[in-house]
This record gives structure tokens, sequence and C-alpha cells, in this order.
């Protein structure tokens, strides 16, 4: 597996393990608990860490050739 490709884990961290740290409800952010904000951030930056990988992948980069 290319070092690249280990970016896939950090969603899957900062998702299921920033679950378990911030698990409170009190602080609301946009309307939502903190919790719920939380999450959605998460599938937010993993599009983004998505498309860094996708630019970033040279196998990419010979199929546009």
């Amino acid at each position: 597996m290319k070092p690249i490709y280990y970016l896939v884990f950090i969603p899957f961290i900062g998702m299921l393990g920033g679950a378990i740290f911030f698990n409170r409800v009190t602080p609301y952010i946009l309307g939502m608990p903190f919790l719920l904000f939380w999450i959605v951030l998460w599938v937010v930056l993993c599009s983004a860490v998505m498309a860094v990988i996708y630019k970033l992948d040279p196998i990419n980069k010979e199929e546009d050739a």
C-alpha cells in the first residue's frame, strides 16, 4: 500500500476518536449539539482529504495524460 493511502485513516480517527472525547451536548455550534457538529465537520473534511489523495496519487496523473 502506498504511503499516501494512509491519509484515509485521518477522517476515520477524527470522526470516531473525536466522538469519544467530545461527547458533549451543552455547547451548541450552528444550532447543533457539539457531537453532531463534530461528525458533520468530519464528513466535510473527509471529502477534502479524499480530494487531496486524488490530486497526489500518481495513477490519476497518468490517466489524465
